[in-house]
């Protein structure tokens, strides 16, 4: 069983409340999870007075042995328990001795007597990785995946003299993913769910609340122990059943095939959902069909004729490659170790001696497998060698490639120099023939500078608001996602080029970015129409275009980034200098909305990767395919990998978890209030991570009797149904002086008539879709409210008849204070007019700032000293005068009150994603 102990120990801690009643325990058993559960039982305060295990293997000790012996728990090794099925005398008489009142068997394979099981006072309880009584048996978690059950899960039960027929006391499930190994299985539930479980068991029969549910017959399976043997798989099925069955024996015993007249494990399978890539026919015996090698690994096609990906292919001799490399001719040529290179190999040696003690010496060929390395020692090795040669990017599949010494340090060596870092991109594009172009998406996300499924192989449909139909099916991260992401994005920040890099020599980079987003403009400006609603001539214009611009403003700003020196009282008779530096932060996550997918990229991660940071970026789940382009770009332009990394999901499971994160020392976000509040909260509570928020808005715009009404009709207009109505900063209550109240209004309807709403891709169209139906939705909601409330609908307030998410620009009059309308924001076309009474400005400013909102305002007037003055008394953080809509990137954007804090654009942006360190120098 291959598990990344620090990964999963990470997931688990028994609560540290400390129970009354405690019993004397002993451990029958074995593994990691033993150990485990045996310190978490002691951690509760539970006797442990005898620890049952395995004999050393090879010189070794298991796990548990090694955690009880050294905090001095008697430690039994038999070999066995019982000859000819008759328990050996003693061996039970030594096992009574300890005075147990319960015996634990978090994992054993061993068979226990009778007269052991039922001899303490409350006698055995056991783990066993299934939902008894399905799958009872030893490979419980195998047949789990073969069957391709929906459910996966564990029971703690009272051991009786079946096969794991006892009564029940406690159950747990989890739903299976689509591309769960047992290892994934094992890792993300099994393991640390078990461990939680065994632990409150116990504490339940402490308490005398430990439940005896009979195990029902209905639904009850035993399925045999899977070995190398029994594992080969067949391919005259469908791609389905293949791939449980691939799945159902990853890691261990590996399910295998017979290519070329040997025998191939395989692993790493995953459902192929689009089409399949070109590669070179591979004929595998029992095939429905040739498989195919291609870039991506290697494709098997079952009796359905749907298709299956294998990532790795193991051969005989114990030597593992990616499948997409079969056919590579020959081996790699051996480097040449310079004399430091020399040095780090005799330490790594060491290391491999002290993991293979059985081994006498470590020679060049041997075999860490062979040697009787088991998956815990790959992670160990892999921690160790990474722990003494910071820098070096290593993972648990390299061992299993490099598997003598000297293939291991061969790929060490490599790893160190970046020999393995000139890999062509690999992208898998969803294409779409639109605005006379082909389109290309990448729609995997996007982790240490590669495209790849999310870990648990969940997808969902990218939907079109034009008419409705799916663009593609992009991937949907998981927790396990954002970890590997903040991973890398922490180690190429501490150990990989960026960190150490000129900033003139990033600025450069972002220039080269910036470059490659014009050359490509017209591509990302068709996705960003098709993805998110947005008016074609709209998103080359401001989507993409600001988008362009912002890096290269930014660009420019990383080789300007100062700190300045301060006078101080000197500590006479010496001097002293004191200066301050600014720093990046380090780890930054980006989450952003769907309005301006874009843009909004733009504005924080251009900043944020100005002053040197990395980051892990969230796109809306909705618009996810244009950041994930940019993502292609950022490769080509040269961003080294890992700086930039791209999660499409879920708000709850990848936001929540960057929020949480300890390795992320920044979050910019923009969207709603509540969510800002409820990020704002697991940041302070996760590790105090600096925060910028951009939030909610109700913006107030004052028109006044003495404007340009030509200029008022048509900026009172963009400022509600620019990019339609879905802006952060539209201009959420009209306030019209009432001598000018009707005339404003009629021009307002008549203007609107004119508005082409149709195909964003149309050049001549004004207004298109909005952005999802869940929002469509909310905004004829919202119409039906205010009609309700008595507020006047004078235009539109419905859907427009056709395909797709359209909604008619709609104008309401006579909103009162009071009202939702007045209160609340759409975030659509809909603009909502009260008047004020002529001459009455203190009147109108009062009623423009009651709102807990304060991002943007603006005030129509031809007297400079009333636009000043109102301008000075908004409550606001942009206040536009005789405009509207009118951002720049060299300007700070960001609000107040309750729209949040903090600020995208301008130098006051960099700010955001920069530290202050104060040095005094004595001298």
């Amino acid at each position: 069983m291959l598990w990344t102990a620090s990964q999963v120990l990470r997931k688990f801690s028994t609560s540290s409340h400390h129970y009354q009643n405690k019993l004397k325990l002993a451990i029958i058993g074995q593994s990691l999870f033993g150990q485990e559960v045996y310190s978490n039982l002691r951690k509760q305060g539970h006797k442990v007075v005898g620890v049952f295990t395995v004999p050393d293997k090879d010189g070794k000790a298991d796990p548990l042995a090694v955690a009880a012996e050294k905090e001095g728990t008697p430690v039994f090794k038999f070999p066995r328990w019982r000859v000819k099925g008759k328990p050996i005398p003693e061996v039970v008489d030594a096992y009574k001795a300890v005075g147990a009142e319960l015996n634990v068997m978090p994992f054993c394979s061993q068979f226990i007597p009778m007269n052991v099981i039922d001899h303490p006072k409350h006698g055995s309880i056991i783990y066993h990785p299934s939902i008894l009584p399905l799958h009872r048996g030893a490979s419980a978690i195998n047949w789990t995946l073969i069957h391709g059950d929906k459910k996966a899960g564990f029971t703690v039960f009272w051991a009786d003299d079946g096969l794991d027929t006892g009564p029940i006391l406690l159950q747990r499930e989890c739903d299976v993913e689509p591309n769960d190994t047992v290892d994934t299985l094992y890792n993300r539930f099994l393991f640390p769910g078990g461990i939680k479980a065994m632990v409150e068991s116990v504490q339940l029969i402490a308490d005398g609340k430990a439940p005896r549910t009979p195990q029902p017959e209905e639904g009850a399976s035993y399925e045999g122990i899977q070995k190398k043997s029994n594992a080969k798989v067949n391919l005259a099925q469908p791609a389905e059943a293949i791939h449980n069955w691939i799945r159902g024996h990853d890691k261990v015993p590996g399910a295998w095939t017979v290519i070329d007249g040997q025998s191939v494990t395989l692993y790493g399978s995953s459902m192929l959902g689009g089409s399949v890539p070109e590669g070179q026919p591979l004929d595998i015996e029992g095939a429905s069909q040739a498989a195919r090698v291609t870039k991506n690994g290697l494709v098997l096609y079952g009796t359905d004729g749907k298709a299956l990906l294998v990532k790795n292919l193991q051969f005989e001799d114990g030597k593992m490659i990616p499948a997409s490399k079969y056919f590579s001719s020959g081996e790699s040529a051996s480097v040449e170790l310079t004399d430091d290179e020399k040095t780090m190999a005799e330490e790594i040696r060491n290391i491999w001696k002290g993991i293979l003690s059985n081994v006498p010496a470590i020679e060049d060929t041997t075999d860490f497998f062979k040697s009787g390395a088991a998956s815990m020692d790959v992670v160990r090795l892999v921690e160790e060698v990474k722990q003494k040669c910071a820098g070096v990017q290593l993972q648990n599949e390299d061992v299993y490639m490099a598997t003598t010494f000297q293939d291991f340090i061969q790929m060490f060596v490599r790893k160190l120099r970046g020999e393995d870092q000139e890999e062509e991109l690999v992208v898998d594009y969803a294409t779409k023939d639109v605005n006379n172009m082909t389109v290309k998406m990448p729609y995997q996300c996007f982790i240490n500078g590669k495209f790849e499924d999310s870990e648990n192989g969940k997808t969902y449909d990218s939907i079109s608001p034009t008419d409705g139909s799916v663009i593609c099916k992009v991937s949907y991260a998981s927790v396990g996602d954002v970890d590997r992401a903040v991973a890398a994005a922490k180690e190429a920040y501490e150990n990989g080029p960026w960190g150490k890099m000129n900033p003139r020599d990033r600025g450069s980079l972002l220039y080269r970015l910036a470059d490659l987003m014009e050359e490509h403009q017209e591509e990302l400006a068709t996705i960003e129409s098709i993805d998110s609603g947005a008016v074609y001539t709209l998103a080359l214009k401001t989507h993409v275009g600001m988008s362009i611009q912002t890096f290269r403003y930014f660009a420019g700003w990383c080789d300007k980034i100062q700190g300045k020196t301060i006078p101080i009282n000197q500590a006479r008779p010496n001097r002293n200098l004191t200066f301050t530096k600014k720093e990046p932060l380090g780890v930054c996550a980006i989450v952003i909305p769907w309005n301006y997918p874009l843009m909004m990229l733009a504005w924080k991660s251009a900043a944020c990767l100005a002053a040197g940071n990395t980051l892990v970026l969230k796109p809306a789940q909705v618009t996810p395919l244009t950041a994930l382009k940019f993502a292609e770009l950022s490769v080509k332009a040269g961003i080294p990998k890992g700086v930039i990394n791209i999660l499409p999901g879920s708000g709850g499971v990848v936001g929540q978890r960057l929020s949480e994160h300890p390795d992320i020392r920044k979050l910019g976000f923009t969207g709603s209030t509540p969510i800002g509040k409820q990020i704002m909260k697991s940041c302070a509570v996760s590790n105090l991570k600096k925060v910028s928020l951009e939030l909610g808005g109700k913006s107030p715009l004052l028109i006044f009797s003495d404007c340009d009404m030509d200029k008022a009709v048509r900026m009172g207009m963009s400022s509600v149904f620019f990019n339609k109505g879905e802006n952060c900063i539209a201009a959420g209550r009209l306030f019209v002086e009432e001598s000018i109240h009707d005339e404003f209004i009629d021009r307002v309807v008549e203007e609107i008539k004119k508005m082409k709403i149709g195909d964003p891709l149309d050049r001549s169209t004004d207004h298109g879709p909005q952005n999802h139906k869940a929002h469509l939705d909310k905004l004829l909601e919202y119409c039906e409210i205010g009609v309700k409330e008595g507020a006047t609908l004078v235009y539109g307030g419905t859907r427009v008849d056709r395909p797709g998410f359209f909604m008619e620009p709609t104008v309401f009059t006579d909103v009162e204070d009071h009202m939702f309308l007045a209160k609340e924001e759409s975030f659509g076309p809909v603009m909502v007019v009260s008047k004020f009474k002529d001459g009455d400005v203190d009147g109108v400013l009062q009623r423009a700032n009651d709102t807990e909102y304060g991002l943007a305002s603006g005030v129509f007037t031809r007297d400079i000293n009333k636009a000043m003055y109102v301008s000075e008394r908004l409550e606001a953080g942009t206040v536009f005068v005789n405009t509207y809509n009118k951002t720049d990137v060299a300007s700070p954007f960001g609000g107040f009150k309750q729209s949040g804090f903090g600020k995208d654009l301008g130098e006051d942006a960099l700010m955001e994603y920069l530290k202050t360190k104060a040095v005094t120098v004595e001298y």
